[in-house]
């Protein structure tokens, strides 16, 4: 961005011709707002950045799997993020699903759906009605993903291209894994549908932008769309770190490098991304999905971030703030008002272990140290932690061949920082004169330790 223990099982109804077998459906809602009617402010870069037109449309795109009468759906929106109320409203309006998960691609050339990019720093950006729009969108998008399910045969493909990451803060880590769930009709090995997983922020376009885009999204989802001739959900994942195309070299056909805030660079960059997920598909290889064993925590993680607790106070960020004593799986998570006292927000982690494929559902942007086991060790000396305990890699919690990471899952709370590599004070790490981009737009330097140690609990919990 630039800025206890719960098992949800609820009554599916069943529908005829499906009982027993897996079967999966796509659906997608169009969320543009009008920018002739009202103001939309645009997220992720500075405040005040007023939409001026649409180049392409806001999409909510939504994947229903289902193992006999028991369904889970994912649906993606290509917005900066939606906190966890948001979620939680959208979960009531769709009976009978076992699980329902509501992630964002953190599109910064989208509104403005968390409140931190409007007019004035004590200002939301957010349009009230706009969000409800956002979150109908979703159930509808749930709702027609599950009207058109159909039984179908999965393979899993997976492909790597560091070249198409640019990580900006020291040290260089990148999760540059892509992987992509291919969904065919058993019979006739028509492709009913694509899920497409990759690690990096939307923001090609840059902070000058003025019209409303999805970034290279679009342009990576109409490649696959086009030439796969189906439906294409598009996840975010470990964005952290920070995985960007901004100073990414590419040039195009005629040799010329390609500058940032273009829609050039966004719809080549697209592309390229869709070719890397053609490359995994040609790879693919089959992979049961079922059954399905979802795994959720409730759990407190504290805000010790001051701009973010004064934004709270002023109610530009709306969310209630919880009593924090230390504990993030308190019996009883108490409400609190007292700006001055120690507070945490009320989140949710997931584990699924979806047949042979395990997700980790992280709700904010993690970076790749903390999913792949990469923490500095040793610290740089100038980290304001260099003796933090190293956090468990999310990666090594997960235990089978195929492996997943969507990130902004159900809530978004920003940067999950390696406390170790924590460094906001001076000295500053690498010998550098001021702090490197992240610290700002995190919740706090505890926020890592209590997300990797939850998940920890989260994945061996029986």
């Amino acid at each position: 961005m630039r800025f206890a223990f719960t098992f949800c099982v609820l009554v599916s109804l069943a529908r005829p011709g499906f009982a027993g077998e897996f079967s999966v459906g796509f659906g997608n809602t169009d969320l543009t707002p009008d920018v002739a009617k009202k103001r939309v402010y645009l997220a992720g870069f500075g405040m005040d950045r007023l939409a001026t037109k649409v180049h392409d449309p806001i999409m909510a795109s939504a994947v229903v799997m289902a193992d006999g009468d028991e369904k889970i759906a994912f649906v993606s929106v290509d917005l900066v993020g939606l906190f966890m109320p948001s979620v939680e409203r959208i979960r009531e309006k769709l009976t009978g699903f076992k699980y329902v998960l509501v992630s964002a691609t953190h599109n910064h050339e989208g509104p403005d759906t968390l409140g931190l990019w409007g007019p004035t720093p004590i200002q939301s950006g957010v349009d009230p009605v706009y969000l409800r729009k956002v979150e109908e969108g979703c159930v509808e998008a749930v709702k027609a993903a599950d009207k058109a399910r159909k039984p179908a045969t999965v393979r899993i493909g997976k492909a790597s291209d560091t070249g198409l990451l640019h990580d900006n803060r020291k040290p260089v880590v990148k999760h540059d894994e892509l992987v992509v769930l291919q969904f065919c009709a058993p019979k006739t090995e028509k492709v009913l549908g694509l899920l497409v997983q990759w690690n990096c922020h939307p923001e090609s376009l840059g902070s000058k932008n003025t019209d409303v885009s999805a970034d290279f999204i679009h342009y990576t989802v109409k490649h696959l769309r086009e030439a796969q001739k189906c439906p294409v959900a598009y996840f975010s994942g470990t964005v952290g770190g920070l995985m960007t195309t901004l100073g990414l070299k590419l040039l195009n056909d005629k040799g010329k490098e390609l500058a940032d805030g273009t829609f050039e660079k966004a719809e080549l960059y697209g592309r390229l991304v869709g070719k890397l997920a053609e490359k995994a598909l040609k790879d693919a290889v089959p992979i049961t999905l079922t059954p399905f064993v979802i795994r959720t925590q409730d759990l407190l993680v504290p805000v010790d971030n001051k701009l973010y607790r004064l934004a709270w106070s002023f109610g530009v960020l709306d969310r209630t703030m919880y009593e924090w004593e230390g504990n993030p799986t308190p019996k009883k998570f108490i409400a609190s008002k007292e700006i001055t006292k120690p507070v945490a927000v009320k989140t949710e982690l997931g584990y699924l272990k979806l047949g042979d494929l395990e997700v980790a559902a992280i709700p904010g942007e993690i970076y790749p140290e903390l999913v792949l086991g990469k923490v500095e060790n040793p610290a740089d000396p100038g980290a304001d932690f260099p003796d933090a305990a190293i956090e468990p890699a999310i990666y090594d919690q997960l235990k089978s061949k195929h492996r997943m990471l969507i990130g902004l899952a159900n809530d978004e709370l920003g940067y999950f920082i390696p406390k170790r590599q924590w460094d906001d004070k001076a000295p500053y790490c690498y010998g550098l004169k001021k702090s490197q981009y992240g610290e700002m737009n995190s919740v706090g330097p505890e926020a890592a330790p209590v997300i990797c140690n939850a998940f920890k609990d989260l994945v061996k919990t029986k």
